[in-house]
């Protein structure tokens, strides 16, 4: 099996097959590490730890 990093990934397609579009977290949050998402009519924050893990709230 062959692993691609997000990187990789987005810039081979946009869109993974069976997955839907690809996006970076980095160019989500503007290089930063908070971003707002709105869904259902809320407010969501993406954050990006110091670890670089993922941390979706509402």
């Amino acid at each position: 099996m062959t692993y691609q990093t997000a990187q990789q990934l987005f810039e081979s397609s946009p869109s993974v097959e069976g997955l839907g579009p690809v996006y970076l977290a980095k160019e989500l949050t503007d290089n930063g590490n908070l971003a707002q998402i709105a869904h259902n009519g809320q407010i969501y924050t993406l954050r990006i730890t110091r670890n670089g893990k993922l941390i979706l709230t509402k």
